[in-house]
This record gives C-alpha cells, structure tokens and sequence, in this order.
C-alpha cells in the first residue's frame, strides 16, 4: 500500500517533485485526502504481501548499505544544518541494534565489573566467561551482517532453524 504519482510510489518523510517540476513538502502526508488527490497522489493497494522488515513494499527491498539522498536531478538532499542526509540501510541499522543488545545483555552484569575494580572481590568465572561470549557473539553476528552479499543472504540471518536461534539472535545463555 503506498501513495502514488504518476506511477511513481512517493514515500513518507521524502520530499517529491511533480511532472511541473514543482518541489512538495516532506511533511505532505500531513496533507488532508482532498489536497492529495488535488496534487495527483493516489492510494494504491499492493495486492502481493511483503515483509516489511526488508521490503519497502512489493516488490521494493530497502537497500543493504547507506544512501546518500539525492533529488530527481541528482543534486545532494541536505539538512537543515548543509550536511548530507543519509538513509541507513539494512546492514546498518541491523549492527546498530546488535550493539544495543549486547549492551544491555552486558550491563545486567556491570556490576562485577565495577565491584572488581573498586574491591578485591574477583568476579565469579562463569559471568567473565559469559560477558567474553556476549563480545564474541556481537562481534560474529556483526560479522555476518557485514558479509551479507545481498539481500537474500541478510534475510537468511533472520531465518532460524527449529533446534535453535536463527544468526541475527545467536546469543548465549545468561548467567
């Protein structure tokens, strides 16, 4: 399901030119329905189903790598500030996420950390072996999400097999 212009799907947040060369507004989804049909947006239903995880629409995959944004004439699409605007691909916002995870996973144990280096209370062997795991696993899932060739190699990270995680979530057992 998308918004349409002369065939064209015009995305969410994504500023747009029409056939007159007449610059809209990245806010025009705010547009009511008789402004968009007025500037010849149509509502179109996709007929085939698509995963949006991955998917723009139909059809439509969502890029692997970053994009640099450029206008229909191939001029930089920049912020307010003169700088480029970039839409993280894929890869990117899938490593982002790992770091977090692994962050969070590390930070229940934090606190040994801190009691190590403030007293002489050595940290029990299984939570340093677990955090070591925790390191590892965000660094091969990284790993894995870098070396994805295409997009069918970065939707199987996703797949999981029935006796365990699939690659993108293969973390170990907490302590």
């Amino acid at each position: 399901m998308a918004y349409k212009y002369s065939g064209r799907i015009i995305r969410a947040g994504k500023a747009w030119k029409d056939n007159d060369g007449i610059q809209h507004p990245s806010n025009w989804m705010l547009w009511d329905d008789g402004t968009k049909a007025a500037k010849g947006l149509v509502w179109e239903d996709d007929a085939a189903s698509f995963d949006g995880r991955f998917y723009w629409s139909a059809g439509v995959p969502k890029s692997l790598d970053d994009v640099n944004e450029v206008d229909e004439d191939n001029n930089p699409v920049l912020d307010a500030d003169g700088q480029q605007v970039v839409t993280k691909g894929l890869k990117t916002n899938a490593i982002e996420l790992v770091k977090r995870q692994a962050g969070d996973k590390l930070a229940a144990t934090d606190w040994y950390v801190i009691r190590e280096t403030e007293t002489t209370v050595v940290m029990p062997d299984s939570v340093a072996a677990y955090r070591a795991a925790v390191r590892n696993a965000s660094g091969d899932i990284e790993a894995a999400i870098t070396a994805a060739a295409d997009l069918d190699a970065f939707m199987a990270l996703y797949a999981a097999p029935e006796d365990g995680n699939a690659p993108i979530n293969d973390w170990p057992e907490e302590v």
